[in-house]
């Protein structure tokens, strides 16, 4: 007991001036978790009592502690204890008791009677629950466990239900009661609270509640329960975004019934449709779905007693419209949500549903496919083996083919996919897979490629593990012997397949996106395929037998994954330009390959580690760092001994990571002499940031130097050698800000700021000037642009202050670490650390560039977070020593150490209110984040006192008056407070810590709006949005792409009551009456702006959310418009959906009856622009129905003349009539003629030249009659009736271009695609005014919108008719002559372009006729100019899509017209192009030419054929030349086009040369394309046009032609390969031409070349070989051939030729 007493008074915080100081370090050492330990070892004190009266009033007496502190002596039972002193209480004490009570106190004491208390109270009911309450409505940073709290408050009071039944008699939850309000109450008002966790409390304690309310009434046979109806009302009254909702009613749904709760809810399948297009809402929806259709089976079950297939057909009829519209659904986040959550629960729980859903998804849509492919994905998952026929495996192949990845994904996881691990793939799967995956490297979706791999680690584990079982003799039942041997042999040649696949997908010529993928599938095949020990995972460790599986594969000639040539391709990718790759790469290497390098290679790559560290590139010097890591890690001391290390660092060979970094820092300091010498030469030839990047990796990322670090012999070697590298930092930060500050050595004095930027033009200046000055000079000009070197210098300077900051921070983090044994004693001594902190405090405050301080930031947040939470108060004491230094203003006393680093930061702020800081460009960028830093490293599970004590001195900072003599050039400190605050909120590490601080920094940033100082106004409105950004979370996606955030108003101010006063006290004050006329409020706008991202919430009488209501309402009288209409937004989410309909009958009546009754027009048109919120969010969330709408409609229609010119503001009539446009089906016929007329009148008098009475154009006049526009052609569509679609077509017509603009722009919005009628009639206007238009082209903007409408009624082939042909009648030519003159000669801007090349291709499509051949070689032309790759996105896109209208057809017509077939193949050519295109969407619009040309040559072209995969629809487009065009001449040319012509001999000397590289490259017009993989598609369609065409043909000569050409070349190469890699002569640069994507492309380019120039003398026999320059046969230069492809082999230049057991992956067996 008295160890036990010992604990009790360490519970609660003390305060450090009144207790020990040995005490007062223990209280701050106690951390939540351990204080909410304490809590609970109390409860379970409390067990001990002999009587629970006893306890009970313990306890009660340990609740009035907080009030007693400092009194006496505490009698805890038996015990007595002093007392102890709680000064300063944080909230957390009464949590710790309350949540230990619940957890374990017994229930006889929680529900016994209280001695001294009226009405039989209890510890449970009448202590504990209102200690709960008060709780969850605090304002703090344990959220979780105070509503932890209350769902155990809940489950204990079920347990103890009997007890207090027979205590009190009555029911605890009785209808009427105050607890039962309370507890609704509670759980309401925190339903949407957004801290993580707490919802799933707020779940079960709706559970909970119910399952006891449900328990009271059957124990007191209580028939009546109108809880349930009163939650489902609530739950139905708020709108389907707010996830709460979804929560009680999956709790209501078991006690009201299935039936019963649709048939109030009819709007609940479409709601849950809608929550399956959000991610946020998705999970409830799927729960909601789920509680429902257990609850309706279980009700099937025991009414009628069918068979599944009753209840499946039961099912669907409530369900099978949701489910299959959402798996058909094009929205993919749809579609996978209700495959994922929906679909597969539903055929277990349901098998025969699965007939009713395929019959759903026969269609050859691709929704269909991707709805039949789930469907067939969760049969399989649920009964293993799904065997295909024909026609499903040919339906399943178009998925593998068709353009939509997530087709594609879904069809590639069934085939991967398998219930057992140990079923081995069946033979059509491995052909399926083997066809599929090299047409899917280059994707260039980043989820597509962490998806495929993740398919094919799941194919490769069931290869392996039934592999494994076949050796085992344990293959699954019904498999023979023979079938078993050939299942392995099929097993073990795949992967060695896919190990070859993906090898040779990494050379240096290939693009990023096929690399990256190829590296996934590498990973996929070694984690699965080898027994390599993974000691960092828990799970996904290789099987025991592994070995068995490797020696049989290997007997087998396969698996030589360590291969000499493996290891060169992977030695090549980390010299990629790319992160990625680079790291990749490396931890493959040192997971899973030999321990050691050969040690030529490790000599070879360690000088190329030297060399590239020099690289002024970033890149490249990166590159140089991960080389030097790999060399680090993959070395032995025997190695080490070789390389040609610093003298020094060879004396410390027993420690490779000591040896290695030594040398490393030896080289630094190198560099840091250069750079003192000559900046500019250092920058160009040996820049610091390679030889600091590559210290990062080594000392932070290889275990074995954390491992060495901690060897007690090695110590004083660390030491000494981190205190150099520090100091060595240390120096070149100082030198390298000094020298962008002019500053000439270290010794200068330091500036308090960052220098401006003229400051720093003028410093690079002077050190080029020096550094020519050493060479030649050359003349400067007067360029804007910055030279090479000003780039030089300052990629130098930012670039090593950045790594500077990133490796003193994870030297902290690493070397400061807890877990470090203490008797080592401490790698970076305390002068060190100090050193340290001096460094970060200069880059941070006298730093400019954004990407230096974010980096030095990420590295000081790791500083600052291993010195705060460090135990030795020596370390925490540092910013002490910092503020003690001459530069502080004040003096620093009687602070604990942590408080040092914000007195420090204040410091900072005073000083830059000083005369340095005279101009607003030299605040350091950095400045901010040194709060953000600190504050960050605190820890989590602490209070924060220095996030409190700093954001306390800012609000005080930035609250004080302004000087009366305040200078807009000066930095205030209130403004940098400002600032400072701004980035705090923004902090990621901080979280939602700072929502505390919300009110006070809200009320803040509202006031700083209002500022007379600009720069307070401008960092006010940052604070304000940030704010609101971290108040309301990022906005979630929804399926229209608007933003539908789950936070309702009501919630929002449950959450934040005291911030919802301050915004409330401003709208009060912004509408209260004031003498003199309205006055500006600069805070109000921004109010309305928040108020109107929340979301409606539930209808209660005492909502948080009513007294917003009134001056909501009040703001529509405001004289600014702005306002207005930001507050008819800011009004929806305050008005409850079942209030929306009185509200807008009273805004209906408010509205004037007679002209003569108009008070205010502002307050007309607010009162409109608020009816048109609230009617169009209704009219969003099906909330109104027409029939409710009807006395609003009434009261509209008695308003009528609001309409007609007697209301002379053309912007009320225009709000006016868009309120009308929401209530379509409202207003009366004889209404609707009248707005139809007056509308008529309107128009019909403005294109006569009148002006509606008006004498001279009124403000809104075009808006009106652009709004009057809009509301003709939607009744148009909406009526479908022919009278007004004609009238919409004349308006069209007429010349009046707002009337014009407007129809036109309702066409291009999609707004008419529902109906047919109009889309044909406007669509036949526009192609009958076409040529007018075209002569007259007034105005470039009307013309590309009359284009682009045009384009848009015709985007569907299907849609022009024969009537469409007759209206361009004798005007087609003419009209295309002029659409392509456009495009020829004039220069009308990418966007027309576009449209003119677009809408000429629409006519050629239907216009085509003999007599058309010169127009279509002219537009032929066109769209190769276009399709060049150094043009814009915007052209090439136009290409595509004109190839895809037109281009198909041509070609058709081709094959029936021989005239036609150069520009066929012209086409197709042009398609072979763009199919490589960088940019997705046109390839994507590319492989749709494609898709059409795959249908059959007699078929007319199919507008609904299923679009394919880009790199199928080249092969496709191959097998097209191949078989309708191989025996043209031309065709043989065109696809030699496609191969480049690049100079070996010269990229091989460049290698050679050596020269020091630039500081950039150019860059590639076309990073996406692949010259190497393309050509080597080529050569086999090349060889057959050979090998099919007759002897003597044209396409022979061409052949003949093409080898005169190049032949001797390429043999020349062949020969120059052959000397550079036979002799040895490319050793030196050997390693670097690993690397080298242009030496990769030409040498495989040359490889296609021989290859086919081999083909062409074997074709053309005897005849070919004479020809002068050759003198080389078939065989002699096949020998050749292979001779030079075994020497680049041997030096991982090129791939390994295909083995016999790559071939037989493609053998079968039986499925």
């Amino acid at each position: 007991m008295e160890q036990s007493s010992a604990v009790l008074p360490r519970c609660f915080p003390r305060s450090p001036p009144q207790a020990k100081p040995a005490e007062t370090a223990q209280c701050l050492a106690l951390n939540k978790d351990t204080r909410l330990l304490a809590g609970t070892a109390l409860s379970m004190l409390v067990n001990t009592a002999p009587q629970p009266q006893h306890g009970a009033s313990a306890v009660l007496t340990l609740f009035q502690l907080p009030s007693q502190a400092g009194t006496g002596e505490l009698k805890f039972g038996e015990l007595v204890v002093e007392v102890p002193p709680v000064l300063e209480p944080d909230g957390l004490e009464k949590l710790v008791l309350t949540r230990g009570l619940l957890t374990c106190c017994k229930m006889d004491i929680l529900s016994c009677q209280l001695e001294g208390f009226p009405h039989k109270a209890c510890l449970l009911l009448d202590v504990v629950f209102p200690a709960v309450c008060a709780l969850t409505r605090e304002q703090n940073n344990c959220h979780y466990y105070c509503f932890q709290a209350c769902a155990l408050w809940l489950q204990r009071l079920r347990e103890g239900l009997a007890a207090l039944w027979h205590q009190t008699g009555t029911r605890i939850l009785a209808q009427d009661s105050e607890l039962l309000q309370e507890v609704t109450h509670l759980l309401w008002n925190n339903a949407e609270t957004p801290v993580e966790g707490v919802s799933e409390f707020i779940h079960s304690s709706f559970r909970l509640l119910l399952e006891i309310y449900h328990l009271e009434c059957q124990h007191f046979q209580d028939q009546e329960t109108p809880l349930y109806q009163q939650m489902l009302q609530r739950v139905i009254s708020m709108p389907w975004q707010i996830k709460a909702r979804y929560v009680p009613l999956c709790a209501i749904v078991p006690y009201m019934g299935s039936q019963q709760v649709l048939d109030a809810y009819p709007d609940l399948p479409q709601h849950l449709l809608s929550c399956l297009s959000t991610n946020h809402l998705c999970p409830a929806a799927a729960e909601v779905y789920k509680v429902l259709v257990r609850q309706q089976c279980s009700e099937w079950r025991d009414g009628q007693q069918g068979t599944e297939v009753a209840l499946a057909e039961q099912w669907a009829l409530c369900w099978l419209p949701l489910l299959s519209q959402a798996l058909r659904s094009p929205l993919p986040i749809l579609q996978s949500n209700a495959a994922n959550h929906l679909l597969a629960w539903t055929l277990r729980q349901l098998p025969a549903t699965q007939a009713p859903l395929a019959a759903q998804f026969g269609g050859e849509d691709t929704t269909s496919l991707r709805a039949w492919v789930s469907l067939l994905k969760a049969q399989k998952s649920m009964a293993g083996a799904l065997p295909l026929g024909d026609e499903a495996l040919q339906r399943l192949s178009r998925c593998l083919g068709t353009r939509e990845e997530g087709v594609r994904l879904a069809a590639l996881s069934l085939l991967c996919c398998s219930p057992n691990t140990n079923q081995p793939l069946s033979g059509t799967e491995v052909r399926l897979l083997q066809e599929f995956l090299p047409l899917n490297l280059n994707c260039d979706s980043s989820s597509f490629r962490q998806l495929l791999q993740a398919a094919m680690r799941k194919a490769l584990v069931r290869l392996r593990d039934s592999s494994l079982a076949q050796l085992r003799g344990k293959a699954p039942r019904g498999t023979g012997q023979g079938e078993g041997a050939g299942q392995l042999a099929q097993a073990v040649g795949f992967v060695e397949w896919l190990l070859q696949l993906s090898i040779a997908s990494l050379s240096p010529g290939s693009n990023y996106q096929r690399k990256k993928t190829a590296l996934l599938l590498l990973v996929a095949v070694l984690e699965t395929c080898t027994d390599t020990w993974s000691p960092d995972r828990k799970k996904g460790q290789p099987p025991r037998t592994m070995a068995t599986l490797l020696s049989y594969a290997r007997q087998s000639g396969c698996w030589d994954f360590f291969s000499q040539p493996n290891l060169l391709v992977l030695l090549s990718c980390l010299q990629d330009s790319t992160n990625e790759i680079r790291d990749l790469a490396s931890e493959l290497l040192v997971r899973y390959f030999p321990a050691t390098f050969p040690e030529p290679i490790a000599l070879a790559l360690f000088q190329l580690a030297q060399d590239t560290l020099g690289s002024p590139r970033v890149q490249e010097a990166e590159a140089g760092a991960v080389l030097m890591k790999t060399i680090l890690q993959k070395s032995d001391s025997g190695i080490m001994k070789s390389l040609s290390l610093e003298a020094e660092a060879a004396l410390t060979l027993p420690s490779r990571g000591l040896c290695f970094a030594q040398h490393l820092l030896h080289v630094l300091q190198a560099q840091y002499k250069v750079a003192c010498q000559d900046l500019l030469r250092a920058a160009a030839t040996a820049p610091m940031h390679g030889a600091i990047a590559a210290l990062r990796r080594c000392l932070l990322q290889v275990p074995d130097v954390a491992v060495s670090m901690q060897a007690a012999e090695l110590v004083p070697s660390w030491q000494e050698l981190l205190t150099r590298l520090v100091t060595t930092v240390r120096d070149i930060t100082s030198f390298l800000l000094g020298a962008l500050q002019s500053q000439q050595g270290p010794g200068a004095d330091e500036q308090a700021a960052a220098p401006s930027f003229a400051e720093m033009g003028n410093a690079i200046g002077s050190l080029i000037m020096l550094g020519k000055g050493r060479g030649q000079e050359e003349e400067e000009g007067d360029s804007i642009l910055l030279s090479e070197e000003h780039s030089l210098i300052l990629t130098c300077c930012w670039v090593s202050v950045k790594e500077i900051g990133l490796l003193l921070g994870g030297l902290a983090e690493l070397l400061l670490s807890p877990a470090l044994p203490a008797e080592l004693g401490p790698l970076l001594l305390l002068p060190t650390l100090q050193m340290a902190t001096r460094v970060f405090q200069e880059i941070l405050l006298r730093c400019r560039h954004w990407g230096a301080v974010e980096g030095c930031s990420m590295g000081f947040t790791k500083f600052c977070a291993a010195l705060l939470n460090h135990p030795d108060p020596e370390l925490q004491a540092i910013p002490r020593a910092v503020l003690e230094q001459g530069s502080c203003r004040f003096q620093v006393t009687g602070v604990r150490p942590q408080l040092g680093w914000v007195l420090f930061l204040c410091q900072g702020l005073e000083a830059l209110s000083g005369p340095r800081s005279s101009s607003v460009t030299r605040r350091a960028a950095g400045f901010p984040m040194l709060f953000l830093c600190i504050v960050s490293g605190e820890a989590p599970a602490q209070a924060r006192p220095l996030l409190t004590r700093c954001i306390q001195t800012l609000l005080t900072l930035a609250t004080t008056a302004l000087p009366q003599d305040w200078d807009q050039t000066l930095d205030l400190p209130q403004v940098c407070a400002l600032h400072v605050l701004q980035t705090l909120v923004r902090g990621a590490g901080l979280g939602g810590a700072v929502l505390c601080h919300a009110t006070p920094m809200m009320a803040l940033a509202l006031r700083g709006l209002g500022s007379p100082c600009w720069a307070m106004r401008n960092a006010a409105i940052q604070l304000f949005s940030a704010l609101t950004s971290r108040l309301l979370g990022q906005p979630w996606s929804h399926r229209d792409g608007c933003p539908s955030e789950g936070l309702s108003l009501h919630a929002f101010l449950g959450q934040h009551p005291k911030l919802g006063a301050v915004l409330l006290g401003e709208l009060r004050v912004a509408t209260a009456p004031t003498s003199g006329g309205p006055r500006l409020h600069p805070a109000l706008h921004a109010i309305l702006t928040l108020l109107a991202q929340l979301q409606p919430g539930a209808d209660s009488p005492s909502s948080p959310s009513a007294p917003f209501l009134g001056p909501l309402l009040g703001l529509a009288e405001s004289p600014i418009y702005a306002v207005r209409a930001m507050a008819a937004k800011a009004l929806v989410p305050a008005v409850p959906p079942p209030q929306r309909h009185g509200l807008l009958l009273q805004l209906a009546q408010q509205l004037p009856a007679a002209p003569g009754q108009t008070r205010s027009h502002n307050a007309v048109h607010g009162h409109l622009l608020q009816m048109r919120a609230l009617l169009a969010s209704a009219t969003g969330t099906g909330g109104l129905s027409a029939k409710a709408l009807c006395p609003v409609a009434l009261q509209l229609e008695a308003r009528g003349w609001l309409l007609t010119p007697a209301q002379r503001c053309p912007l009320v009539r225009a709000a006016f009539l868009q309120v009308l446009t929401l209530l379509p089906t409202s207003f009366s016929p004889g209404f609707t003629q009248y707005i139809h007329d007056t509308i008529s009148a309107e128009l019909g008098s403005l294109l006569q030249g009148g002006r509606s009475g008006c004498t001279e154009p009124q403000v809104g006049s075009a808006t009106l009659h652009q709004t009057m526009a809009h509301f003709m052609c939607s009744e148009a569509a909406r009526l479908a009736d022919s009278e007004r679609i004609a009238a919409v077509c004349s308006l069209l017509q007429q010349p009046n271009p707002d009337i014009q603009l407007a129809i036109l722009s309702w066409v291009i919005t999609g707004e008419g695609g529902t109906c047919k009628e109009v889309e044909s009639a406007l669509g036949l206007t526009l192609l009958e005014s076409l040529r007018s238009v075209l002569q007259e082209r007034r105005d470039k903007e009307f013309l590309r919108l009359y284009l682009e409408a045009l384009l848009h009624l015709y985007r569907d082939p299907s849609s022009w008719s024969q009537e469409a042909s007759s209206k361009l009648q004798g005007s087609s030519a003419s009209c295309l002559e002029m659409l392509l003159h456009v495009v020829e000669a004039e220069c009308p801007g990418p966007d027309l372009l576009f449209q003119a090349l677009c809408a000429a291709s629409l006519l050629l499509a239907h216009r085509f006729g003999d007599e058309d051949g010169a127009l279509v070689e002219r537009w032929c032309a066109a769209l190769e100019e276009c399709s060049r790759s150094t043009w814009s996105e915007v052209l090439r896109l136009a290409a595509a899509r004109s190839l895809q209208m037109a281009g198909a057809g041509v070609v058709r017509r081709s094959l029936s017209c021989p005239s036609l077939v150069p520009v066929a193949l012209r086409l197709i050519n042009m398609a072979i192009q763009l199919l490589q295109d960088e940019e997705r969407e046109v390839r994507h619009e590319a492989s749709g030419f494609a898709s059409l040309l795959r249908q059959s040559p007699g078929e007319p072209l199919r507008d609904g054929c299923i679009f394919v995969q880009d790199n199928v629809g080249l092969q496709s487009l191959l097998q097209l030349l191949l078989g309708e065009f191989g025996e043209h001449p031309e065709t043989f040319n065109s696809l030699l086009q496609h191969i480049p012509i690049l100079d070996l001999r010269s990229v091989v000397e460049e290698l050679e040369a050596n020269k020091a590289a630039s500081l950039y490259k150019e860059d590639e017009p076309n990073v996406f394309a692949e010259p190497a993989v393309l050509a080597q598609q080529l050569l086999p369609v090349l060889v057959q046009l050979l090998e099919k065409a007759p002897a003597g043909s044209p396409l022979h000569a061409s052949a003949l032609h093409w080898l005169e050409a190049t032949g001797p070349s390429v043999l020349r190469d062949l020969q120059y390969c052959k000397h550079c890699w036979s002799q040895g002569t490319a050793v030196h640069w050997g390693m670097k031409a690993l690397g080298c994507a242009k030496l990769h492309t030409a040498l495989a380019v040359l490889l296609v070349r021989a290859r086919l120039m081999a083909q062409v003398l074997q074709v053309l026999g005897e005849g070919a070989m004479a020809m002068p320059g050759l003198g080389y046969g078939t065989q002699e230069l096949e020998q050749e051939l292979q001779l030079v492809q075994g020497l680049l082999v041997q030096h991982g230049l090129a791939p390994v030729p295909n083995q016999d057991c790559t071939r037989r992956a493609g053998t079968t067996h039986g499925d």
